[in-house]
């Protein structure tokens, strides 16, 4: 009898994926999947940690330490949320410290292309807060505080998400209808130096570059639409398409959430809540211009953020209200979707892969 023994390529290429949540419910903080990159299922799925609403989450340059945001308005007295550094020994979480976002109801994170600076998002608060990161994953500060509340005192800011595109910050604000864009010096000060203007109650919410910066692509959650934003000669940012993310027989009531490139650049996806759809754009890179292929259910409610895996093969999304994430196969060529699997999460929002 002739016994066959499991080869390295036969083993299971798996790939970790933290989920964060909303503990308001059942669920207990951040959990670690671990994903199948060559079947496209998630094999296994523990509680990280403890925590309360750990909403956004972030992973470092060198994938040494993960930062999470705790979505509350009262970490500290006086009000504000908390962002959370934790380091990973063979993807075990272990807090390091937490320091106030400077602002209520944190939703999002991130970290500059150096990985010196961190970037948090404060929606309620209406401001923005850098803080330097030092080669233990500690924070310092903060540097800056982007305050838009002085604004505007006719809207009421509502900081959604900043990203660095090369050097300059960007944060999108969904009450002020617009993309603020900053220069930071190295000590983190920030200086406001463009402006880029939405329509009227669209409601920007996440954004993605694409061609060194030359497209920029925002997600409205208000209006359901995506714009796309054109550099010009002068380095200003110009808008050259409006396109709407619903379904043209779609009549319910629907918000954008998130949206992200393929690695290729040939496709752009987005998120809707109501009509619970992943919808799926082809990208001409010449013109930066979209042109809507498809769209395909997400066998849940409400879905928040989504993921391409590693392997660009699957793409995975957290669905709030039905307590799931779904696991769709991505076709390379064509950019379409066919749901695979689900797995069993309460109120996940955010999935980011190791």
């Amino acid at each position: 009898m002739t016994l066959f023994n499991c080869t390295e390529k036969e083993k299971p290429q798996l790939a970790t994926v933290y989920v964060g949540t909303y503990t308001d419910s059942d669920s207990k903080g951040i959990y670690k999947l671990q994903f199948d990159t060559e079947q496209g299922k998630i094999v296994s799925n523990t509680l990280a940690v403890e925590i309360e609403s750990p909403s956004f989450l972030a992973i470092s340059k060198e994938k040494d330490f993960l930062y999470a945001v705790q979505e509350v308005k009262d970490y500290q007295e006086g009000g504000g949320g908390a962002v959370t550094t934790f380091s990973m020994d063979k993807d075990t979480l272990v807090e390091i410290q937490t320091v106030s976002s400077k602002g209520a109801h944190p939703c999002h994170v991130a970290l500059s292309p150096d990985g010196n600076q961190i970037a948090i998002s404060n929606y309620t608060g209406g401001n923005a807060s850098v803080y330097s990161v030092g080669d233990d994953g500690k924070l310092t500060g903060p540097a800056a505080i982007m305050n838009h509340n002085v604004i505007d005192t006719t809207k009421i800011a509502h900081a959604h998400m900043a990203q660095w595109v090369n050097d300059k910050l960007y944060i999108a604000d969904l009450g002020l209808d617009a993309l603020l864009g900053y220069d930071l010096d190295a000590s983190g000060e920030a200086k406001a130096s463009s402006v880029l203007d939405l329509p009227k109650g669209a409601g920007p919410r996440h954004f993605t570059s694409a061609q060194n910066g030359k497209f920029l692509y925002v997600i409205n959650e208000l209006k359901s639409s995506i714009s796309v934003f054109q550099k010009d000669a002068e380095g200003n940012y110009k808008t050259i398409q409006n396109e709407s993310t619903l379904g043209a027989d779609f009549k319910g009531e629907s918000f954008c959430a998130d949206i992200h490139l393929s690695a290729d650049g040939n496709f752009l996806y987005g998120s809707n809540r109501g009509e619970n759809t992943i919808v799926i754009f082809a990208v001409n890179q010449q013109t930066g211009r979209l042109t809507p292929i498809g769209r395909e259910s997400v066998k849940g409610d409400w879905p928040r953020n989504f993921t391409l895996d590693p392997t660009g093969k699957f793409l995975l999304v957290a669905n709030q209200k039905s307590n799931n994430i779904s696991v769709f196969k991505r076709d390379a060529e064509r950019g379409t979707l066919s749901f695979l699997s689900e797995e069993k999460v309460s109120k996940p929002v955010c999935l980011v892969f190791l």
